[in-house]
């Protein structure tokens, strides 16, 4: 690992795979230019990228608690694809509180990969409570995790195929059955469903919270 490219694997590495992919999963559900997208947990931009090269400027806001991936995705990988004009700085925020409500701005819809994964059960109903905020009725907010069997109880530890991830009931990184998920955003204005399998070559799932009306 090069000091170059030290930001990319410090968000998971398979760049190119899979910021191309959420590109795409969003697009089929829905995601056009004119639409204003929060990345939570956006890190160096590995799907950033790819998103504000096709929204339109000044359409992409990121959030991340890493102020040096922030940094990287701006400085490195924004500037080398020539699309500083596209993103103003100012719509990259660090914060490790999830408070999208910061930018002043209501989103069409927010995406979060490989975020949940990383959290315990009271940080994502934590960061649900945050993006219903700023999110309107009907607006839908995608989130990828590790599953584990839904059947109870649920597995202390569980290995994730493909990619041989070892996921844990308590500690980073976490595994969620659907139903956890879905008790996380009890009481909170969400729905939610199971996707699943949406093509991650790590085997995390997705998860659609559709917002409510309050």
């Amino acid at each position: 690992m090069s000091a170059e490219t030290a930001h990319r694997e410090e968000v998971g590495g398979l760049w190119d795979a899979v910021g191309e992919l959420q590109l795409s999963f969003l697009r089929v559900h829905g995601l056009t230019p004119g639409m204003k997208l929060l990345d939570m947990g956006c890190g160096s931009l590995r799907g950033g990228v790819r998103f504000v090269a096709f929204l339109d400027p000044d359409h992409y806001f990121g959030i991340d608690s890493n102020p040096a991936l922030l940094d990287a995705g701006y400085d490195v990988e924004i500037a080398a694809r020539g699309l500083q004009p596209r993103l103003p700085r100012a719509n990259l925020l660090q914060d490790d509180t999830f408070a999208a409500r910061r930018f002043g701005v209501t989103f069409d819809m927010a995406v979060a990969v490989s975020l949940f994964s990383h959290l315990p059960w009271n940080s994502i109903r934590r960061c649900l409570a945050e993006v219903a905020l700023v999110l309107p009725p009907g607006a839908s907010f995608f989130a990828s995790y590790f599953e584990s069997p839904a059947e109870p109880p649920a597995a202390t530890t569980w290995i994730q195929e493909p990619g041989g991830i070892t996921t844990w009931i308590d500690r980073d990184p976490f595994h969620y059955r659907p139903a956890d998920l879905a008790a996380c955003a009890g009481g909170l204005p969400w729905r939610f469903e199971r996707i699943g399998d949406w093509g991650h070559p790590r085997a995390q799932r997705m998860a659609r919270f559709v917002r409510l009306a309050d």
